[in-house]
């Protein structure tokens, strides 16, 4: 373990440990040569000695080194000091998404939606460097206060094209997010990357991962044999689009998942977009679900007679003649079979010859506008059969008819059959009393059904009451009313309040001063981070950059970093004390 204010390569300064894993521990330590943190991986004393984890730990740094994707953390140094093995990485503020998940439980949809867009965009960056993460997990992946997503710990990524690692066909992810293959001690593909990014949306969806066990081994045998739970059965909201993902990522056989997180990746990106879309149905068998049925074997020799003896010439002769006199017997009923069948023949088609002759055309009868069992009985009236289906109207009262097949006065035949289109009515929503939950949630459920939802603020008396709640709903219009129900339709409005807080002004473009930020951070109670920069653009102590996003809400007690201009000091020449002095004598 390293200590505070010890320095790597005469450079990193220890600030603190963020971090202890099976085969480094992670440190905050200060850049002092470009004034920066940065977070240092140190492979772990006891492994120091280890030549094989030597070479995995140089491996992930080569591998990862080679990637510069914003939803991937940035590698900016490698290096050895005193037998200490290091990675210098950028310095995530934020949280894992495990921590926001035990803090929030499952995610609203659109939440889950923009996180596994990026991660499924920077994982197919990996993918496309031959890069293998091989251990997703909420754990590893780190969400910045801005929402951006960072996935970390390529510590057991492993090349594609690698020919000289050992222990490729070891267990070693989080066995919750384990693929079957893997399980089965299969070596790791990208489909194996892309089974754990879908245990990890059902994970965000649900708040709570599919299979789950006393021990590793009882999990990982739900992985090999049993079929990941609905989403939609724990989340009715949740589109069938949205679970197919979740489907096809995660089946057992890896023919039936994504060729590559690119496809999971154009999915996402459409998959609220999507109506009606039917359950996925698996192109390949799930072979580890079916169950081995053992068929007994069929014997291909003849059964042998009781006495198993030659049959004597006699015997054979008698048996001949006995075959002869039943063949004469067994033709006499076929011979009047096929008689009586000619003369059935012959009788039918006289009996479609007479019938035709007094066949009779009706007229199809208007039932438009009667209820489904007074236009049966007017149907059956004019000698004609039905059969019904029901469509969906905006005109027409449910339980009514909207019109026939064939339309009415047009000429069949008696006993026809005539389809009768009973309306359903149109489709609608019982409005419900949405305040006190999430605004986004909603908003993808109403939409779904397509009504339109608009969102205002409202003014609340404590802004810092509703700190982390800002996607709280707090009114409705149409109100809520329990004794009279209130129907929703295609295209109807519905207005969600949230609540209005205090957002952070663009400092930068309104080039605000030094002494007005510091005056703003003490109405708001935040906390000031200045840094200066030397600048000839603008003047001394303006604002260069600011660290909350204009337009982010302002909430007691964060930190707001600031970048200040400071004037650059100019640089005298030294006077040479050979050279004469114009001002002397």
């Amino acid at each position: 373990m390293l200590s505070k204010g010890q320095k790597i390569n005469d450079r990193y300064e220890i600030i603190k440990t963020i971090g202890e894993g099976g085969m480094a521990n992670v440190y905050l330590a200060h850049d002092t040569i470009l004034d920066r943190k940065v977070a240092i991986k140190v492979l772990r004393g006891d492994l120091s000695n280890d030549e094989k984890f030597i070479r995995r730990f140089k491996r992930e740094a080569l591998s990862v080194s080679n990637l510069s994707h914003p939803n991937i953390v940035e590698v900016y140094d490698v290096g050895e000091e005193d037998g200490n093995y290091y990675i210098v990485m950028e310095y995530i503020e934020g949280k894992t998404l495990k921590q926001l998940l035990q803090k929030r439980g499952a995610l609203t949809l659109t939440e889950v939606i923009d996180i596994m867009s990026q991660l499924t965009d920077g994982l197919a960056h990996a993918h496309e460097a031959y890069i293998i993460h091989r251990d997703i997990k909420p754990q590893n992946i780190m969400i910045e206060d801005n929402g951006r997503i960072k996935i970390t710990d390529f510590g057991i990524a492993m090349a594609l094209n690698s020919t000289q690692l050992t222990q490729t066909n070891s267990v070693m992810g989080s066995v919750h997010y384990l693929p079957p293959e893997q399980a089965n001690g299969k070596g790791a593909t990208v489909k194996s990357d892309i089974y754990s990014l879908g245990i990890l949306m059902y994970e965000l969806l649900t708040g709570s991962v599919p299979f789950k066990g006393d021990t590793a081994v009882e999990i990982a045998l739900k992985h090999m044999k049993e079929k990941i739970p609905s989403v939609r059965k724990q989340n009715p909201t949740i589109p069938q689009s949205v679970e197919n993902i979740i489907l096809k990522a995660t089946a057992k056989n890896p023919k039936n998942r994504y060729d590559s997180v690119r496809e999971m990746h154009a999915d996402l990106e459409t998959a609220l977009e999507k109506d009606n879309e039917k359950r996925l149905v698996y192109e390949y068998p799930e072979n580890d679900l079916e169950e081995t049925k053992v068929i007994a074997p069929i014997s291909k020799e003849p059964k042998k007679s009781v006495v198993d003896k030659p049959l004597e010439k006699e015997e054979i002769e008698k048996d001949d003649s006995v075959l002869n006199e039943k063949n004469e017997k067994n033709k006499l009923p076929i011979i009047l079979a096929a008689v009586l069948l000619v003369f059935l023949i012959v009788l039918a088609i006289v009996y479609l010859l007479i019938s035709n002759q007094d066949v009779k055309e009706v007229k199809v009868p208007n039932v438009v506008g009667l209820t489904t069992e007074e236009a049966i009985k007017k149907i059956e009236k004019a000698n004609l059969k039905y059969t019904t289906k029901t469509e969906e109207s905006t005109t027409v009262e449910e339980g009514k008819v909207i019109r026939t097949e064939p339309k009415a006065g047009s000429t069949k035949t008696k006993g026809s059959t005539i389809t009768i289109v009973e309306s359903s009515g149109k489709e609608y929503l019982l409005l419900e009393d949405y305040t006190g939950k999430n605004y986004y949630e909603i908003k993808a459920k109403l939409e779904l059904k397509g009504i339109k939802v608009e969102m205002k603020q409202k003014t609340v008396e404590n802004a810092s009451e509703y700190k982390d709640k800002e996607d709280l709903i707090i009114d409705q219009e149409p109100k809520f009313d329990k004794e009279n129900e209130t129907k929703l339709y295609e295209k109807d409005s519905v207005i969600l309040y949230i609540p209005e807080v205090d957002v952070y002004p663009d400092m930068v473009k309104e080039k605000w001063t030094l002494s007005q930020v510091q005056d703003f951070a003490k109405e708001y109670n935040l906390t000031l981070d200045i840094s200066y920069k030397e600048t000839k653009e603008v003047e001394e102590n303006i604002v260069l950059s600011q660290g909350r996003v204009a337009g982010d809400p302002i909430y007691e007690g964060y930190t707001l970093k600031v970048t200040i201009s400071k004037k650059i000091e100019e640089e005298t020449e030294p006077v040479d004390p050979l050279m004469p002095n114009d001002n002397q004598e």
